[in-house]
């Protein structure tokens, strides 16, 4: 019994020292393969040097980013009069034409304004008129009055004269009557001269205050009219016309609102569409108005436009910002700067497609 353990141990000791056999070798590769990998190699190799030549030749002329949307006028429409609307002459998006009637104002107060200040007007008119006529009236007073002072001079004249008379004369010639009633006309005389003088100054100041009248009643007939047109203008207004043609967004009116001065109704985006870029600074030196531009919009990704740089902006994006960059306290980090270039679109294509700002934009400079 104890025997089997021991012949077992022994079988195994010399299991362990036999020397075991060596792996067998790797079959060896011909000819032919070992020129095969080395094709398939170099034809690696020369694929990626022509590929990154074609990158270097196709790009080194060309500056190009992703920063850029497209850009256009927007004009938001406000009332400039308070009211209910009454009539929307327009739908969501719409393109519309300028001079087009879009929004209408309940008009009625502003009409009674208008018939008001028609009145005031006319009234002021009026009262010019009579203001006219009373200088007329005291132009006549005044020729009168220098009339009377003729009148008065010439019976001065011949009163002096027969006063002169009977005084050259011998007291004996004539009767005490005679000598008294001759000195009594001419003294008469003489008062109803300063009278008449008085009556014409008199009548020379009633002209002035009548001419005063007249400019008077003249300012108020220039205020009047300035009121007429003002009633005027307030009633037009709640006419609210396209100022341009262009597409109705961002509506936010209806009928029956009631809609204050300055309230955003809605905007027009106007036909014309360009690219606004924001290229780096560090890719600005070769960039000149006129270089022809490839265009690739998100939004339609199978077209690329054509156009070109109509002018680099003198300024950079943060100097324009509603919070500008203090470089000139705290610790300073260069950061490369952008700055906007406008690209105008060249290529009839774009009529086709439903361009709005704002899209992204991928455009390609090909400098010159």
């Amino acid at each position: 019994m104890d025997d089997q353990p021991l012949e077992g141990q022994r079988q195994m000791s010399q299991a362990l020292e036999r020397p075991t056999d060596p792996p067998a070798p790797p079959p060896k590769r011909g000819r032919a393969g070992r020129m095969l990998g080395l094709g398939f190699g170099t034809l690696v190799v020369l694929g990626m040097l022509a590929g990154g030549t074609w990158y270097w030749l196709s790009t080194r002329n060309t500056e190009s980013t992703d920063d850029a949307f497209i850009d256009a006028h927007v004009t938001q429409l406000s009332p400039r009069v308070a009211g209910q609307v009454t009539e929307l002459g327009f739908a969501d998006n719409d393109h519309v034409q300028a001079g087009q009637v879009l929004v209408k104002i309940d008009p009625r107060d502003f009409q009674a304004r208008l018939d008001q200040a028609m009145a005031q007007q006319a009234n002021a008119d009026a009262s010019l008129a009579q203001a006219r006529t009373q200088v007329a009236v005291q132009q006549a007073a005044v020729d009168q009055a220098r009339a009377n002072i003729a009148q008065a001079e010439a019976d001065l004249t011949m009163a002096k004269q027969d006063y002169d008379r009977f005084k050259a004369i011998n007291p004996q010639a004539v009767t005490r009557q005679q000598i008294d009633s001759a000195t009594a006309t001419y003294r008469s005389a003489q008062a109803k001269l300063d009278a008449s003088h008085q009556g014409e100054r008199g009548a020379q100041a009633q002209l002035q205050a009548s001419q005063a009248q007249v400019l008077g009643a003249q300012a108020a007939l220039r205020q009047a009219d300035a009121n007429v047109e003002t009633a005027r203008l307030q009633l037009s207004y709640t006419t609210i016309q396209a100022p341009v043609t262009g597409t109705v967004t961002h509506r936010s009116v209806d009928v029956g609102n009631y809609v204050n001065p300055g309230q955003p109704l809605f905007a027009l985006v106007q036909d014309e569409r360009w690219v606004t870029a924001n290229f780096k600074e560090t890719q600005l030196d070769r960039i000149r108005r006129g270089d022809t531009v490839d265009i690739i919009v998100d939004a339609v990704p199978s077209v690329v436009f054509h156009g070109k740089v109509d002018s680099i902006q003198s300024g950079t994006g943060s100097v324009f910002s509603s919070l500008p960059a203090e470089n000139a306290t705290g610790n300073y980090v260069k950061i490369v700067q952008r700055v906007p270039v406008k690209i105008v679109f060249d290529d009839p294509r774009t009529k086709d497609h439903p361009l709005a700002p704002g899209m992204s934009v991928v455009p390609t400079v090909r400098l010159r």
